[in-house]
């Protein structure tokens, strides 16, 4: 509750403890681990950019995409250091109704052993030019990205977190956006601006 209303970071803390998903379910075996990939609170009308740590999941795990809705939808976009407007939004209504749809399963299938490798044994099975054009794809398809915006990924893993945003916005019937938490740090910036006016 308190990080919602934290300025939002593009970094973690010094001091942040990171796992990443395949440890975390090691650890938890018996539990569902939730995850928010967006890294930012939003105001429930777009889907932002995920962060990679969806990537981590192992290929046999499944990952529900779930969407929650809430009504009134003022309570779902706390501004930092607004705590005291989000409370008075929240508390001066009866009821807050939250409306929650799931998706069917969706594995990671970037982290999946292709089934051509580079560097198997030539037998009668096998193919010479199918080699070079697997070299050829492989490296059209390593990098999506620049070093600038973080991380980059492969063709492959931006299919997965495409394949989660698609579902989430199918499920919310909202449009996926590419404003991220870079943005949103900006923005803040001009409403505390604004604030002082």
């Amino acid at each position: 509750m308190l990080r919602a209303f934290l300025p939002p970071q593009q970094t973690p803390s010094s001091n942040a403890c990171l796992m990443d998903l395949d440890t975390v379910l090691k650890r938890y075996k018996d539990r569902v681990i939730v995850v928010f990939p967006e890294c930012t609170t939003s105001n429930g009308r777009g889907i932002l950019p995920f962060s990679p740590s969806l990537l981590t999941a192992p290929p046999k795990t499944k990952v529900f995409p779930v969407h929650l809705r809430y009504t009134a939808p003022d309570i779902t976009t706390p501004i930092p250091g607004s705590f005291f407007t989000f409370l008075w939004n929240l508390c001066s209504k009866p009821t807050h109704c939250i409306r929650i749809r799931i998706a069917e399963a969706v594995f990671n299938t970037s982290l999946a052993p292709s089934s051509v490798s580079s560097g198997k044994a030539s037998t009668y099975k096998t193919n010479y030019f199918d080699s070079l054009t697997d070299d050829t794809a492989s490296s059209a398809d390593t990098l999506v990205g620049d070093d600038s915006e973080g991380p980059t990924v492969t063709r492959e893993e931006k299919a997965f977190l495409d394949k989660i945003g698609e579902a989430l916005a199918r499920l919310g019937r909202v449009k996926r956006v590419g404003l991220g938490v870079k943005e949103k740090e900006e923005f803040v910036k001009h409403w505390a601006r604004s604030r002082r006016r």
